[in-house]
């Protein structure tokens, strides 16, 4: 194999390694983004849960008469 060839070879190693950096990259920011997005989407359900839960509570409390905010 002469030098013109070898050096040929590395070139298009180095492109093909710089390509599939590029795309672990690429992956690794959708990865990171579809994360942050369920934990948000979670975060949202609990605040909705904590408030329905404090409306139930204070169903019950007017129900049974113990309410002290009347």
């Amino acid at each position: 194999m002469d030098s013109q060839n070898t050096q040929n070879l590395s070139y298009k190693a180095g492109e093909a390694q710089g390509e599939a950096q590029e795309k672990t990259n690429t992956m690794m920011d959708k990865a990171a983004n579809a994360a942050q997005s369920a934990q948000e989407s979670l975060q949202e359900v609990g605040n909705q849960l904590q408030a329905k839960a404090q409306e139930a509570a204070e169903a019950v409390k007017n129900a049974t008469g113990m309410n002290n905010n009347k």
